[in-house]
């Protein structure tokens, strides 16, 4: 729904053209061909967004430094929306023709009008906060001074390390008519003020505060507190002996932020020219593009800021007045050095992310997810297993290659160093890094030389579309038979952000899902992206009619009467088309229930329109981050990706989304979004007028933070993981193996009917278990190729085998075979892919080194009659490999 505000543009704007006579024909045909009644404008949506952080910095259950936290957030967030946002929108104001919004009918102008409009009342609750929070934060120990503050020995100190430390370093500069205004970098910290002269007038002075030097310069403090000043209130208090004969007048610091919406794609890359130089040209044209908006602390006279304001070609509404520090990411570096007590007090209880109890420590991370997919949530669960089968791989012979995309990398990276190693250990290394990450090109650029000088090979994105896919794969040859990891998360591998981010990252070995990543990659490495895929839904071609298919599903449920219902948890909605399918599924009677962290333009609760759509963020101690997409009211297709629902990811990005076949997995999302839809405490509604209000309870309804929740949870799965797996596959239907009623006897103690027996009952519970997932695998299998128009499995064959067969040479033949003993090529098991190729269904696989020797240990053994289907096929050899476990390498009788 439009704000007052945007209706008000839009009249001004209607009425200014038919007073001249003309009438406004675009915005008809925009009105004629978009509904705009259940849609807002993205940027006041962003603004909207921004606001519900800074409240968690008024919120009193959150600890008192991280509130101040959140006010940094908050800043850091504006930098950046004005950086890209109103940088880009600048550069749209200045055509001739404007384009208008298709979500709220206005002009690139008109938005820039709104957001100025809008953007006083945030600033001013963000100075009140964060002067509010200082001085609850001084009452208990941590004081930040100002020059103002100073006095005695405080004073003393500080003059001692301005003239030791920062006067060195300082150049300040009188601006007259022979010295023009300076070109102000971008997000750099100046002080600057009038300077009084018996000679000349109008003199400005200006000092840059240097980058170089750490920003907070702690003060003499008793053991329980922490008392600090900021390198400009240093600079400040000595300000006087800067300018020689020149008498400082008023003061401020002030900071400049600039357009920083530069397609490098755009600028022309030269022929010749190493894609990585071109990006740092580009890095260094950011620093001096043009201004969008100029903030100041403290007060200047009126003529001394119009003149500022001019230099930098800034109108009056672009100043924006702060009456606290302008850059407040020095907390982040204050937090390491309070005192042990105070941090207890006014921080969040430390945590670790837990092990995940899918794995079992001591064991190959290779043999585990062949045996079983495998799904990791940050920052609850520890990324170490993926790294560790990172690191394994690249020590593990068998290992012939590793390939990832790589978006976002954390400074200190093991996974690069995995990288790394493997390239230096012979394997094929292929590093897709994409330069274009923005605010990490430089990071992104040392890295990829690092990995280039190793002996990686590295490539970058397709002109015109970056790569945000999180997807890696590892292959592994073992005599004539591959297997293939594969590894698809909804965030980057970064080390880093898996500390802070919720996300997932699923670990599989199943072979459709592994061929499709193979594919990806090679099309990826040619430059086609518009490759098809079976499993995944990969952008800019194949996600969005994913989605759209998807939705068709259950608007064709609902209007034959049946219950339909979907679910999405994003960061961002923008794409019209999705959001005019949605309304289209809400009108038809599908619920739609949606968790979006930031912008939505889509407005619910509009009746006849947006009525069954929910919608609802949280935000809290981690990034909600993860994206998850499911269709059904049992949620019978579950989908993970890297991609929100914004034109720029399903049109203009390499993104994939990926399916959740195992049960089990598919019961830990399913559990996931339903704690999330249960929040009550950090979530909030959005409104049919577009804000955020909070969720309405129950009578007597007990508070529930799922963020609290889901820690706890992870605690409690690592201290008992045995009852969690337990608990996980009754959740997904998935029989519990039977226990064993005593220990087997050791080997060399056993007769061969004790261990026939032993072998027969462990096969018979690996063989259930391994059906009822594989079935539930083939059912989430069928349900997708229905929603999405693939071509439907072949049914596997899940009849049991009457009896364990003898064991066959599977990997390899006998010594002597007769000719007519040669299975047929497409007959041979291969112990490392145990996966009917028509369904998909993958059965538990088993070690071929052990069965290989298996079948040396008997030369004489004819080659068993096998049942149709290599599932079977792969079913029976889960005996073969527990026998030899359990009777070791002893010919039989």
């Amino acid at each position: 729904m439009a704000s007052k505000l945007e209706k008000d543009l839009k009249g001004k704007k209607s009425a200014k053209l038919k007073k001249a006579g003309k009438t406004p024909l675009g915005e008809l045909a925009r009105s004629e061909r978009y509904d705009f009644s259940y849609t807002q404008n993205r940027e006041i949506s962003w603004l909207r967004f921004d606001d519900r952080v800074l409240s968690e910095a008024y919120d009193e259950t959150v600890p008192l430094f991280e509130r101040l936290k959140f006010a940094a957030i908050f800043q850091s967030n504006l930098d950046e929306f004005f950086m890209i946002r109103i940088g880009g929108l600048s550069d749209l104001a200045t055509l001739k023709h404007q384009p208008v919004d298709n979500k709220s009918n206005l002009t690139p102008s008109e938005q820039i009008d709104l957001v100025f409009q809008a953007l006083p009342p945030l600033i001013k609750r963000q100075n009140a906060i964060v002067e509010a929070i200082e001085a609850e934060l001084e009452r208990a120990g941590v004081k930040r001074l100002g020059a103002e503050d100073l006095a005695g020995a405080d004073r003393t100190f500080v003059e001692r390390y301005f003239q030791s430390y920062v006067s060195p370093v300082i150049s300040p500069l009188v601006i007259d008519p022979r010295h023009p205004f300076p070109n102000l970098r971008n997000g750099a910290l100046y002080l600057v003020c009038a300077l009084a002269s018996a000679d000349e007038e109008n003199l400005i002075g200006l000092i840059e505060v240097p980058a170089s030097m750490s920003r907070v310069v702690a003060l003499p403090s008793s053991d329980d507190s922490y008392r600090y000043m900021l390198l400009e209130d240093v600079i400040l208090t000595c300000l006087g002996s800067c300018f020689g004969s020149y008498e400082p007048l008023d003061r401020a610091v002030v900071r400049v932020t600039r357009n920083a919406d530069i397609d490098p794609d755009g600028e022309g890359v030269e022929e010749d020219e190493d894609y990585r130089q071109h990006m740092k040209k580009i890095l260094k044209k950011r620093l001096r593009l043009q201004p969008v908006a100029l903030q100041v602390e403290g007060r200047l006279e009126p003529a001394t800021l119009k003149s500022i304001r001019k230099s930098l070609g800034l109108a009056s509404r672009a100043v924006l007045s702060y009456t606290t520090p302008l850059d407040l990411d020095y907390v982040y570096g204050i937090e390491g050095h309070l005192p042990e007590g105070v941090k207890r007090q006014l921080t969040f209880a430390s945590f670790r992310p837990q092990a995940s109890p899918m794995f079992t420590a001591g064991r190959s991370l290779r043999e585990q997810v062949i045996e079983g997919d495998k799904l990791l949530f940050y920052p609850y669960e520890s990324m170490n297993p993926l790294l560790d089968l990172m690191h394994e791989a690249a020590f593990d012979d068998d290992c012939i290659s590793m390939k990832i995309t790589l978006y976002r990398v954390a400074k200190q990276s093991r996974l690069c160093e995995a990288l790394i190693d493997a390239a230096e250990n012979g394997k094929e290394v292929t590093v897709l890094m994409e330069l274009r990450a923005r605010f990490d090109e430089q990071n992104n650029i040392e890295w990829a030389e690092r990995l280039e000088e190793a002996g990686c090979t590295v490539i970058y994105g397709a002109e015109g579309f970056k790569v945000h896919s999180k997807i890696c794969q590892i292959t592994y040859r073992e005599g004539m038979a591959l297997t293939r990891i594969t590894l698809l998360g909804t965030g980057n591998f970064n080390e880093k952000t898996a500390r802070l981010y919720s996300d997932f990252m699923l670990m599989t070995a199943h072979p459709g899902i592994g061929e499709d990543a193979n594919a990806f990659f090679r099309n990826l490495a040619l430059g086609n992206l518009r490759g098809d895929y079976r499993y995944l839904g990969v952008a800019p071609a194949g996600l969005k009619p994913l989605i759209m298919n998807g939705l068709n599903r259950e608007i064709e449920r609902a209007l034959a009467g049946e219950p339909a219902r979907v679910f999405f948890k994003m960061n961002s909605l923008t794409d019209r088309e999705i959001i005019d399918k949605i309304a289209e599924a809400s009108q038809a009677g599908v619920t739609v229930d949606m968790i979006i962290r930031g912008i939505s333009c889509l407005v619910p609760g509009i009746a006849g329109k947006t009525e069954n759509v929910h919608i609802r963020s949280i935000v809290g101690r981690f990034l909600e981050h993860a994206r998850v997409y499911a269709f059904g009211v049992e949620n019978d297709i579950v989908y993970l990706s890297s991609a929100d629902m914004m034109t720029r990811n399903t049109e203009h990005r390499v993104e994939i989304a990926y399916p959740v076949l195992d049960p089990m997995c598919r019961a830990l999302v399913e559990e996931y979004m339903q704690a999330q839809l249960r929040d009550n405490v950090k979530a909030r509604a959005l409104s049919s007028a577009g804000t955020w209000e909070r969720v309405g309870r129950a009578p007597g309804a007990e508070d529930f933070n799922a963020q609290e929740f889901l820690l706890a949870q992870a605690y409690e799965r690592a201290r008992h993981p045995k009852r969690a797996m337990a608990s996980a596959r009754a959740e997904a239907g998935v029989p519990a193996p039977e226990p064993a009623a005593a220990p087997a006897p050791k080997p060399e103690e056993q007769t061969e009917e004790q261990a026939d027996e032993n072998a027969r009952a462990a096969f018979e519970t690996a063989l259930a278990e391994t059906e009822a997932r594989a079935q539930a695998a083939e059912a989430a299998q069928r349900r997708i190729a229905q929603a999405t128009g693939a071509p439907q499995p072949a049914p596997a064959a899940t009849a049991r085998p009457a009896a364990r067969p003898a064991p066959a040479a599977a990997t390899q033949p006998a010594p002597e075979p007769a000719a007519t003993a040669q299975p047929a090529p497409a007959e041979t098991a291969v112990a490392a892919e145990l996966i009917d190729p028509e369904t998909g269904a993958r059965a538990a696989a088993t070690d071929s080194r052990a069965t290989a020797r298996a079948a040396q240990a008997a030369p004489g053994t004819t080659l068993a009659k096998r049942p149709a289907g290599r599932l079977r096929t792969g079913l029976a050899l889960i005996g073969l490999g527990i026998k030899t476990l359990v009777r070791g390498n002893k010919p039989q009788a």
